[in-house]
């Protein structure tokens, strides 16, 4: 990650959003070396500064009064950890493993659609930050990069999110491809749909650019150079199907032998049933509050799905992780690993690749330092005691 020069920090400063970094305007008078990010929030602030307005709110921006996008954060802060003294522990072992695979910390790269409107390598800088760090990609079915692109751009593990055609031809074929490239598994998200008064305000659309390469990633060779944008946009929303149900689990079987992942469970009934059906993952998750406002977050909803899923399948949690103790939390109250979203994409429209290792840099080393001051000697081995409310 290069350091910032001072022409990024002044614009920084000049829009009052350095507090994260606790210096003022009067210190950056004396400041004559570069200023380096050195957490999450910092790299909020760069990609606020890069980013045209539009696009930052796409990111930013939650649903309608933005409660849930607010309570992802705000439930992690009123949780407490309560370590013991005295525990001995000097360092501490991040690896563990998530269906199978060894990874180096427990911190994966959610599924961010439309990638390469943060940065021109988009989600091909993202797959290979991944691999540097030894962790796992969730690659989204609308990354502006086909599948096999992002297979290729690293030899790292991912994970494969499905939005399905309604062309069950044309879903069996992308699936098909997903498995030739060599993805690990299938994310199936179930919470569909936005609904964000930012994007409406701002008639945000993806350039038509990277919305006809969408529909052609997904497999719609139909999709011509002569559609208007208005046109690719109800193509599109025909395409995709919003109102599929269990069923399309056990028709999944008939097509992968890929595991496969649910993302968007609040409820312990809903886990009890994928148990039953025999899904390998739950992801646990309100779709970073971009969904449906007035939803609980999701670290509140972590341990009622844990204590229904009972070991039968991998838990894991997105939406609030700010922060390594936010990983300490999550794991504490039953998550095998968490995803991060809008951290990385920050990193990538500040410094792409670059950006995006240095996000998970700086989440695993704050993850060691919280871990080694709970006394816990592995991130399999976090005691549910260690949290309170």
């Amino acid at each position: 990650m290069a350091p910032l020069d001072r022409r990024d920090f002044a614009r920084w400063l000049a829009a009052g959003t350095c507090t994260s970094l606790g210096i003022g305007r009067s210190a950056f008078a004396q400041q004559t070396a570069p200023i380096e990010p050195v957490c999450i929030a910092d790299f909020r602030e760069l990609a606020k500064a890069k980013l045209p307005g539009s696009t930052f709110d796409y990111v930013e921006t939650g649903s309608t009064e933005q409660v849930t996008l607010r309570e992802n954060t705000a439930a992690f802060q009123r949780l407490r950890l309560l370590p013991p003294v005295l525990s001995g522990v000097a360092s501490t072992d991040l690896s563990t493993t998530v269906l199978g695979e060894k990874i180096a910390l427990p911190i994966l790269l959610a599924p961010v659609a439309a990638q390469r409107l943060y940065h021109p390598q988009g989600a091909l800088a993202a797959a290979r930050a991944a691999a540097a760090i030894g962790t796992i990609l969730g690659v989204s079915s609308s990354a502006t990069n086909s599948a096999e692109e992002v297979a290729a751009a690293s030899t790292g593990p991912k994970w494969f999110q499905l939005y399905v055609p309604k062309d069950r031809g044309i879903a069996r074929q992308l699936v098909e491809r997903v498995e030739r490239s060599g993805y690990k598994a299938l994310i199936v998200t179930v919470d569909l749909g936005e609904w964000k008064d930012a994007d409406r305000r701002n008639k945000f659309s993806l350039p038509p650019e990277m919305m006809r390469k969408h529909l052609r990633d997904l497999g719609y060779a139909d999709v011509t150079d002569a559609m208007t944008p208005a046109e690719m946009s109800a193509y599109s929303t025909r395409a995709v199907d919003l109102t599929f149900d269990w069923d399309l689990f056990a028709w999944l079987r008939t097509v992968t032998k890929l595991p496969l992942i649910i993302k968007g469970v609040l409820r312990a009934e809903d886990a009890r049933r994928a148990v039953d059906l025999g899904l390998d993952g739950i992801i646990v998750s309100n779709h970073g509050g971009r969904r449906l406002d007035g939803m609980p977050s999701s670290i509140e909803m972590l341990p009622a799905v844990a204590a229904a899923v009972d070991g039968k399948a991998e838990i894991f949690l997105d939406s609030g992780i700010r922060r390594g103790t936010d990983v300490v939390k999550a794991l504490a109250l039953g998550a095998r690993a968490v995803l991060i979203g809008r951290p990385y994409v920050w990193g990538l429209a500040a410094d792409g690749e670059a950006g995006v290792r240095k996000v998970l840099e700086i989440l695993r080393d704050e993850l060691q330092n919280a871990l080694i001051s709970c006394g816990c000697r592995s991130v399999r081995d976090v005691p549910r005691t260690l949290v309170m409310r």
